[in-house]
């Protein structure tokens, strides 16, 4: 009889610990770089967290404090159709992350670039590390992906020079421009998320459910992520899409 195959590692991690659920990103070898199967896994897990009632907030971060993540994963060899379907992927995390109903906390530490930023900025609070690299690249890869979430963020005039300028920023910028709430040592930046995590989940679930359905309504953040990852779908289905080696 043959040898069973054995399963590929997870390329995310996930972990409860009392209220609060952990997603941590696991590729670091690809400095976190997000592939098809990584963006499916933490959907999956996204889907688990908001459907199990012991959860009561969200941290998502990775398990090497050198890097959230280095965004999307070039490298990885895709015919159209992939391509396609993993941009989608990308739009269905934002939108879901977005529109979680619990507190979500991002821990960025090192490189949160592309769309480890888009993941920092669709979470509710950030945690940055002392060592973060924060960058949107959209504009230099013609993605238009950024608006939707940065804006209700930072405000227009910071999201405007964060997109156009592609500029990276560092932990005490990013403070300074209400980017993050709080900076860590580079290697403590998941313990201080988790802190922060933990007193949100100290609070009444049924009231801060109800904060952030009110905050995300009035502001109308969960559309705008709608509509952008529609674009963004559309840009990759019929315009130059994300750089890619066949």
């Amino acid at each position: 009889m043959g040898e069973t195959p054995t399963a590929p590692p997870a390329l995310v991690e996930y972990e409860l610990r009392d209220a609060v659920a952990i997603i941590r990103l696991a590729r670091p070898d690809s400095r976190n770089a997000i592939n098809t199967r990584m963006l499916e896994e933490l959907l999956e897990h996204l889907a688990a967290a908001r459907e199990d009632e012991a959860v009561r907030v969200l941290v998502v971060s990775s398990n090497d404090h050198l890097g959230l993540s280095a965004g999307a994963d070039v490298r990885e060899e895709l015919d159209e159709a992939g391509r396609v379907r993993r941009m989608q992927l990308f739009a269905d995390l934002y939108d879901q992350l977005t529109a979680f109903p619990k507190p979500t906390v991002a821990a960025c530490h090192g490189a949160c670039v592309g769309g480890g930023a888009e993941i920092a900025v669709a979470c509710d609070l950030r945690v940055g590390g002392s060592n973060m690299r924060l960058r949107f690249p959209g504009a230099a890869l013609g993605v238009p992906v950024g608006p939707a979430r940065l804006v209700t963020l930072a405000g227009l005039s910071v999201a405007k020079y964060l997109l156009l300028s592609a500029k990276e920023v560092n932990a005490e910028q990013a403070l300074r421009w209400g980017l993050i709430h709080k900076v860590a040592p580079g290697a403590r930046t998941e313990e201080v998320a988790i802190e922060l995590a933990t007193s949100c989940a100290a609070s009444p679930p049924e009231s801060v459910a109800r904060l952030k359905e009110m905050l995300h309504g009035w502001d109308g953040v969960v559309e705008r992520s709608r509509a952008e990852g529609e674009g963004q779908v559309e840009w990759q289905r019929t315009g130059p899409g994300l750089p890619h080696r066949d």
